[in-house]
């Protein structure tokens, strides 16, 4: 009997003992996957947020470009053109043809953006400062386009890039379509500065718009965006058209401009003044370089060239 009993308290030793070290195993963190995955979780690191770009637009049109692609800047150029409102509180970092270098600088951009007819005077000054400056091409309505899709890329705003170049080539579809089958007029166009005029060919930005609405430039043949003037030669072209631009002081270009064609006897005998198609082009659509009022530009230019299309 005595026995016996020692027989039972041994499996109920063994058997409490083995009950003890499967519920230890079952406790374990080591053995749980529900628990490793959570101690994974808890160690794995939370990913570095992206710093924001310290974008500076150096001239108008890239103002405007970024603020068509909702892009924060750190500094805008000084000028007595309206900027976006977005900006009314941003740095001035000076004009656009000498911006100044030491506010740039004291800004820490991650990009500074300029145009490449101004490539030649500024690049040297931002290599001396240290700063390495993007000159956006903004010398055609496709150059323009191919900046804006570069910078919509490079900034995750590819849809608000899209959605311009929509805007525009249903433009040029829409004036293709209204001049088809009219003779191409022959166009003169003249870029004034205070105290001088400057012929623009056919590669300079108005130049371009004349060419998309069908125009012919009287000036062919060259290779840079404008030249200096000569009525006589340019007389021999003998154009339908006179385009009229101003580059800076705009009421002072214009006096300049009418106070010419009145003492210069050459300019009578132009078709154009004969039939009185001299126009005068607002700055603000018709600039040096391109800007996001292109296809505006377009709609304005179509009459003058077309006088029959005129609405």
């Amino acid at each position: 009997m005595i026995g016996l009993m020692a027989v039972l308290c041994w499996v109920i030793l063994i058997v409490g003992c083995a009950a003890n070290t499967e519920s230890a195993k079952q406790k374990s963190p080591a053995s749980t996957p529900a628990a490793t995955q959570q101690q994974s979780a808890e160690v794995t690191p939370e990913p570095t947020p992206k710093e924001e770009p310290r974008i500076i637009a150096t001239t108008v049109s890239a103002t405007e470009i970024m603020d068509l692609l909702d892009l924060n800047l750190v500094g805008i150029p000084t000028s007595a053109k309206k900027l976006p409102e977005r900006y009314a509180n941003v740095e001035k970092v000076g004009n656009p043809m000498g911006p100044d270098m030491e506010k740039v600088k004291s800004l820490k951009p991650t990009e500074v953006l300029s145009v490449t007819t101004l490539k030649y005077d500024l690049e040297p000054l931002f290599q001396s400062a240290g700063i390495e400056a993007n000159f956006l091409n903004l010398t055609s309505l496709a150059k323009l386009e191919e900046s804006v899709v570069q910078l919509g890329e490079k900034y995750d705003r590819k849809a608000q890039a899209e959605s311009v170049i929509t805007r525009y080539e249903d433009k040029i579809a829409e004036i293709k379509a209204a001049i088809a089958g009219k003779p191409s007029p022959k166009v003169l166009i003249l870029l004034g500065v205070p105290g001088s005029y400057l012929v623009a060919t056919e590669h300079s930005y108005i130049g371009d718009l004349v060419r998309i609405a069908g125009g012919v430039n009287i000036v062919q043949g060259e290779s840079v965006e404008y030249l200096a003037s000569n009525t006589e030669y340019l007389q021999q072209g003998n154009p339908d058209v006179i385009l009229r631009a101003a580059h800076g002081m705009p009421e002072e270009v214009i006096k300049m401009f009418n106070e010419d064609f009145i003492k210069n006897d050459i300019w009578k005998h132009f078709n154009a003044v004969k039939n009185k198609r001299v126009y005068d082009l607002p700055e603000e659509l018709f600039g040096t370089t391109a800007n996001l009022a292109a296809d505006t530009a377009l709609s304005d230019l179509l009459p003058m060239l077309y006088p029959e299309l005129k609405q």
